[in-house]
Parts: structure tokens; C-alpha cells; sequence
């Protein structure tokens, strides 16, 4: 499945709208993690697993919205938009996009 933040997919025509689809990711935040995190934020550097629970929560977020595309009929979602939230030491991740059937 084509997946685009564009309006559109060059050299494709959009044959049919199916409408809007969401995916979301919640994940909660490991108390481990939280110290190792603050400990690389003292030091400097990169905290790997923050990153890696980024990463987790935005695939699930896009494969969610993309088995809702591919349920209304669509073959493609243009128009992706990723949203970041922390509620409550969890992180929520959003994908919303239009599902369309590309010709």
C-alpha cells in the first residue's frame, strides 16, 4: 500500500474516495527506561529507548491506519499526517490520512 504525506501520487490518478482513516498507538512509559532516559539527558547524547518506543508507537499507528484504508476498499492513503502527544508518562502517537483506490 502506497502511503504519502502529498495530495497525490505522481504518475497515478485517484479513482475513488473512501474517506478519512485513523490509527493510534498509545504506549506507557517503562520505569526503567525513564531512568536510563534521564540519566543520557544529564549526560548528553540520544536516548535509544525513547527512540525506540517512538518508533514502535508510529509503526503501529501507520499499520492501524493502513488495515482501515485497505477495509474501506482503498489501495492507498494520501495526505498522512503524524501527531506526538505525551498524556500522563504515555505516549500517543497519531496517523490520519484519506484512503483513496488509485487507478
Amino acid at each position: 500500500m502506497i502511503v504519502t504525506t502529498t495530495p497525490s501520487v505522481e504518475g497515478r490518478a485517484i479513482t475513488d474516495y473512501h474517506g478519512i482513516v485513523v490509527g493510534e498507538a498509545i504506549l506507557g512509559a517503562n520505569v526503567f527506561r525513564d531512568v536510563f532516559a534521564g540519566i543520557t539527558d544529564i549526560i548528553g547524547g540520544r536516548s535509544g529507548a525513547y527512540e525506540e518506543s517512538l518508533g514502535e508507537a508510529r509503526a503501529t499507528a501507520l499499520q492501524e491506519m493502513e488495515d482501515r484504508a485497505r477495509d474501506m476498499g482503498g489501495n492507498a492513503v494520501v495526505g498522512v499526517d503524524l501527531d506526538y502527544e505525551v498524556i500522563n508518562n504515555m505516549l500517543m502517537v497519531s496517523a490520519s490520512g484519506t484512503a483513496v483506490t488509485l487507478g
